[in-house]
């Protein structure tokens, strides 16, 4: 018979080494397997689950299993919850998670591993579907902003992607707020000349739970669209409206 978790684990120190953001929405069914897991990458760590208008005990089992829970009566969404997760975080690591993907220990450790030598934002390798006729909206987007930082070298690997780690220094230097529009903070931390690196591949794909589809809707893909616009626009208001991107030698003042 297995012990409780509470009683093997250590956990919730005063400066734990690795922080781990977990939001959740109503993800009882996983969300023990993701704490488990979470508590299995490094013996110093603290669990931080945001809970966003959860009605279906998540809140009360997260506690059961020892993780630090922030509540929320109103649905914030994913992205805000990390904001708000990464704020408590006492960790000098902070890794983000989803409460309905149960990722194995091993192959998270990478990405704490990786901020721990250095890497000062650690991203997830997958790069989405590319080899198809009609490239995914969210696909082309990430490989687009990449693209535009000068970074192709990183594909489509994204903020907006689970699994990714950041540094305290990274936290430090760009505000969490920025967390809540993942491309922004990715963008902000490319023109801060932090160390950004796609450092291990978990195929996410494949872990997504199956959503309701939409006909032709695609409401996550536009915010997600919407969000790589906003980091766009940052960048835009930090380097012209280029980008820092030459114009050559057309002489358009001629045709205005």
């Amino acid at each position: 018979m297995k012990k409780p978790l509470r009683k093997t684990l250590v956990r919730n120190a005063s400066r734990p080494k690795v922080s781990i953001i977990i939001p959740v929405f109503n993800e009882r069914k996983t969300l023990a397997g993701v704490i488990r897991q979470a508590y299995a990458i490094h013996k110093d760590c603290e669990v931080i689950v945001v809970c966003n208008g959860s009605k279906d005990g998540t809140k009360q089992l997260a506690r059961k299993l020892g993780a630090i829970v922030i509540e929320f009566q109103e649905q914030l969404g994913h992205d805000v919850g990390r904001s708000i997760g990464a704020k408590a975080a006492k960790g000098d690591v902070i890794l983000f998670l989803d409460g309905d993907m149960v990722i194995p220990a091993r192959e998270l450790r990478p990405f704490v591993e990786a901020v721990s030598n250095g890497v000062d934002v650690a991203l997830n390798c997958y790069s989405g579907l590319t080899n198809r006729k009609e490239v995914h909206q969210v696909v082309t987007v990430k490989h687009a902003l990449n693209a535009i930082l000068g970074r192709s070298d990183l594909k489509g690997a994204s903020m907006t992607t689970v699994p990714h780690a950041i540094s305290r220094k990274a936290l430090h230097q760009i505000d969490a707020e920025n967390l809540a529009v993942p491309p922004k903070f990715q963008v902000i931390a490319q023109a801060a000349k932090l160390r950004m690196e796609a450092v291990h591949y978990i195929n996410v794909l494949k872990l997504n739970p199956l959503r309701r589809k939409y006909r032709k809707l695609d409401p996550v893909g536009d915010l997600i669209v919407g969000d790589h616009l906003e980091a766009i626009y940052w960048l835009t208001l930090q380097q012209g409206e280029r980008c820092g991107k030459t114009d050559m030698g057309r002489k358009r003042e001629l045709v205005r």
